[in-house]
């Protein structure tokens, strides 16, 4: 399935250039909350916890702030405050279809704080359901330094993977979300190396950005769209070419 790595490219060229790369401390601590919640607060046997708890750990977040965040998922520190998963969906400039994926204590501030930020950017919140149905969420593993491109096929095809891109040294291997762990298990136990493991909406079919003008405004409303705290990720089903990206970054 082709295109599965388009936004991912877009997000890490943004990144480079960014200087402002990954997650907020905010945003990843309530990552490890939610997963601690819905699971058990032990990562050995919470997937979901494990793979947060690695990211926080990349990100540089201490171990104190760690293991507070896992209690508070887990019931046993108390701050009163219970985070909830929502995902919002709305349209950038030029009807660019936008999911924004959300952990929030208070679904009335996001919800205008998205609105806001929407509306000023030219684009507008919408209703549940608006624009989910163009995208498709799968499981990621994304590795790098593979040696053998055929001993990689023979591992996936074997776990359970679905299809595979690559950009540059960079591969991403996709597959159902319940195969997930599986897959990078099955990974680690072959002595790949992995860099991140994820859930991805993918877009599927994209709107082409030729214009520079309609290119810097969508970075832009992506760029505010994701620091604010209550927001986890933003995709949208966008594409540009290299050149495009490099010049309309702000």
């Amino acid at each position: 399935m082709a295109g599965h790595s388009k936004w991912a490219n877009i997000k890490r060229q943004k990144a480079v250039v960014d200087a402002k790369r990954g997650k907020t401390f905010t945003q990843l601590s309530r990552a490890i909350i939610v997963a601690a919640r819905n699971g058990i607060p032990d990562p050995a046997g919470n997937f979901q916890l494990r793979t947060a708890i690695e990211k926080a750990k990349a990100a540089g977040i201490p171990n104190d702030n760690i293991e507070r965040a896992i209690a508070k998922g887990a019931g046993t520190f108390n701050d009163n405050s219970i985070l909830e998963e929502i995902r919002y969906e709305g349209y950038g400039p030029g009807g660019v279809a936008i999911l924004i994926e959300a952990l929030t204590d208070n679904r009335n501030r996001t919800a205008a704080d998205l609105r806001v930020s929407l509306s000023k950017n030219g684009g507008n919140l919408g209703e549940t359901g608006c624009v989910s149905w163009m995208f498709t969420q799968k499981g990621v593993c994304i590795l790098e330094n593979v040696v053998s491109e055929e001993q990689l096929l023979e591992i996936s095809l074997e776990a359970g993977a679905q299809s595979y891109e690559i950009t540059d040294d960079i591969i991403e291997i996709f597959t159902e979300i319940a195969n997930l762990e599986n897959l990078s298990q099955t990974f680690k136990k072959a002595g790949l190396t992995i860099i991140d493991v994820e859930l991805r909406w993918i877009p599927d079919n994209y709107i082409e950005i030729t214009d520079n003008a309609h290119a810097k405004s969508l970075l832009k409303l992506i760029d505010i769209l994701e620091k604010l705290d209550d927001v986890q990720n933003v995709t949208a089903n966008f594409e540009m070419s290299d050149s495009l990206m490099e010049l309309s970054i702000i």
